[in-house]
């Protein structure tokens, strides 16, 4: 981490939550087959949902029920779900995704669990006094219950999830927002994350990006993304 920065420290680290400090699938894939159970669908299974996570709860939902990989920038009125390719999807989508979120309200934390190395980094970090903030797409019903169940909240300064702004990754919006509050400039902010969407933000806000190997990035390998190191486990960046 420090030779992103001429041997220093970055003056603030940003993370991506799901897939980069939190392996969240089970739970996930549980809420999406109570979903699907619901409307009388097969299940999808873990395996389907750990490609289809990474863009929001209305993009998982959209997965679904197309039954594959829907493009995250493929259009969609998130009133109705009216592009879906499917009229009955369509018309199905808000009711789908009203099921979804009751169903993940019960079961956000239970089988959830930190990546091993996510303690060393956040604990190394916190005893440098270098700020952290979560940087998500996960609605925000979601991520304080989860991060305060893993006992990781009081680790960031800043939280904003896929709802606190009108945009979200892979738009800069949310890091933009997280480096004015923090009063940080973007060539001493490090962002980490797992996926393409991750390193589209990052890139497009102009800060360092960091991916972890391991993450939800809809089956490719990160390291086509060009970000600026991928590593194995976050304890590796203390190295």
């Amino acid at each position: 981490m420090r030779e992103l920065f001429g041997g220093e420290l970055p003056e603030l680290v940003m993370f991506d939550l799901d897939g980069t400090l939190v392996d969240s699938v089970p739970d996930l894939a549980r809420a999406v087959d109570q979903m699907l159970s619901a409307l009388e669908r097969e299940p999808a299974g873990e395996d389907q949902v750990r490609v289809w996570v990474g863009n929001g709860a209305q993009m998982l939902v959209r997965r679904a029920l197309a039954g594959r990989l829907v493009p995250v920038d493929a259009p969609v009125d998130a009133s109705v779900g009216n592009h879906l390719e499917n009229p009955a999807d369509a018309e199905l989508f808000p009711i789908a995704y009203e099921l979804f979120l009751a169903a993940y309200a019960q079961c956000n934390g239970r089988s959830s669990r930190l990546y091993p190395g996510v303690m060393e980094l956040l604990d190394a970090l916190c005893r440098a006094q270098v700020p952290m903030a979560i940087v998500t797409n996960k609605p925000h019903a979601f991520t304080e219950p989860l991060l305060r169940s893993l006992e990781i909240a009081g680790y960031f300064c800043q939280v904003v999830s896929g709802d606190s702004l009108s945009l979200k990754k892979p738009d800069p919006a949310q890091v933009h927002w997280v480096l004015d509050k923090q009063e940080v400039s973007v060539g001493r902010a490090l962002f980490i994350g797992d996926s393409m969407h991750d390193v589209r933000a990052a890139r497009a806000a102009g800060c360092q990006v960091v991916c972890v190997s391991y993450g939800y990035n809809h089956g490719e390998p990160i390291a086509l993304s060009q970000p600026d190191r991928v590593v194995d486990s976050l304890a590796d960046l203390l190295t």
